[in-house]
């Protein structure tokens, strides 16, 4: 019918549903239902069986996939994970991130930019969206410590893996997963010359963990300490034609 409002999936009626388990978590959940139905019927351990059990509905939980209406906009920076705003600060980027890799595609630079963190609790979803589309020019892994994904000082010393994407206009955007004190495993879906739109899921980090996001020189941040976002549907921050030029200027 004309006028009819319809909702993300096209639908003429609103419905809630489910959300979807990523394919990368339904082994650890099998998993535990299998321990947890093992101390429970063959041991017959009822004690520690039923909260075997009850965690196991948590694993799935933890590597739910729910579907994002993402912001319509080519100037937009967007949250690529769910969670609290926990730093923003005025920070250098990290050296993976700086200078033009082997193929002469640019870095980020050596000057200061506003990098805004995102703690990601065990509670949160835990797939990470790109902020803005484009071509992924790097994806830098780098082996480290699992302290307190929380800590300032994570993001140079945990484990954690570098993504460049670069927008259509020559504008790179970068982001960083870190690992926290119970992730053990950051797993990316996208590669170095792969294309992507805003909002696509490019990784995970297994079991509570942070990203930090690298807004260029001279850009704002719209979101404040404090503030729970939401990866694919948050908007960080909005970058325009005239930022662009007063950044190349500088």
């Amino acid at each position: 019918m004309a006028g009819e409002l319809r909702d993300n999936r096209g639908r003429g009626e609103a419905e809630w549903s489910w959300p979807a388990i990523h394919p990368e978590g339904r082994k650890f959940g099998l998993i535990a239902v299998g321990l947890a139905l093992v101390v429970l019927l063959l041991l017959d351990w009822e004690i520690l069986g039923w909260p075997m059990l009850a965690l196991s509905a948590g694993v799935f939980a933890f590597f739910r996939d729910p579907e994002r209406v993402v912001p319509q906009g080519e100037d937009l920076v967007l949250a690529p994970a769910d969670g609290l705003v926990s730093l923003i600060v005025q920070v250098a980027p990290p050296p993976e991130l700086q200078g033009p890799d082997a193929t002469g595609n640019p870095g980020l630079g050596t000057d200061p930019v506003t990098r805004v963190s995102i703690f990601m609790s065990v509670f949160d979803v835990h797939i990470n969206r790109a902020p803005v589309g484009g071509t992924v020019r790097r994806v830098a892994y780098i082996p480290g410590k699992f302290m307190n994904a929380d800590l300032d000082k994570a993001s140079e010393d945990n484990e954690r893996q570098h993504i460049l994407i670069e927008r259509p206009d020559g504008r790179a955007i970068g982001f960083t997963q870190i690992a926290g004190l119970v992730a053990r495993r950051i797993v990316p879906f996208v590669k170095p010359g792969d294309i992507v739109a805003a909002g696509q899921r490019v990784g995970l980090i297994r079991f509570g963990s942070r990203v930090d996001v690298y807004l260029p020189l001279g850009t704002d941040s719209k979101v404040l300490l404090g503030q729970k976002v939401i990866a694919g549907e948050t908007v960080l921050a909005q970058i325009g034609t005239q930022q662009l030029i007063e950044g190349v200027s500088q």
